[in-house]
């Protein structure tokens, strides 16, 4: 007897590759429709100069998600992880973490650590599923959103590179 074809899960769907100079112009672009105070451009640029660990992951012709990871001496820092809200909830982020935290301990890193908005209870709750723990909180950390001109606090979130 013949079953149905399962439907390819989404995640399989995605090619992830290193953030390239041609991707900065979209991913500015994604950067602006996603964050309340975005990254640049230049931004992106300079991160990439600096020889950050940079990625794409990419669904058909169309980037859904891209992060940023800077290694400094036994430790790394989380700079930038985004889904475009059109694909969200479907593990790209997750995935996209864990190349990450992959990346910052093959390169010898002991500990990861990340800022995020007090407001993003979604990625507070995939960091705190991925073994992070709150260890400071930045008051007024981030610029007035552009919306609303409200400086929002970041936690600072660590993870022991030791686990899993």
């Amino acid at each position: 007897m013949a079953s149905l074809p399962h439907p390819v899960p989404p995640l399989s769907q995605v090619r992830w590759r290193p953030l390239a100079a041609h991707d900065l112009p979209l991913v500015a672009q994604l950067e602006a429709r996603i964050h309340a105070a975005p990254w640049s451009e230049r931004n992106f640029r300079d991160a990439l100069s600096a020889g950050y660990s940079a990625r794409v992951g990419v669904r058909g012709e169309r980037v859904v998600a891209y992060g940023v990871l800077m290694l400094a001496p036994g430790e790394a820092q989380l700079l930038n992880l985004s889904v475009v809200p059109e694909a969200r909830r479907l593990g790209f982020g997750r995935a996209l973490l864990r190349q990450f935290i992959g990346n910052a301990r093959e390169l010898g890193a002991e500990q990861l650590f990340l800022e995020v908005r007090v407001g993003n209870a979604g990625a507070i709750a995939l960091y705190e599923s991925e073994d992070f723990i709150c260890v400071a909180r930045r008051v007024a950390y981030y610029p007035p959103d552009r919306r609303t001109g409200v400086r929002e606090d970041a936690l600072v979130m660590r993870r022991d590179l030791g686990r899993r």
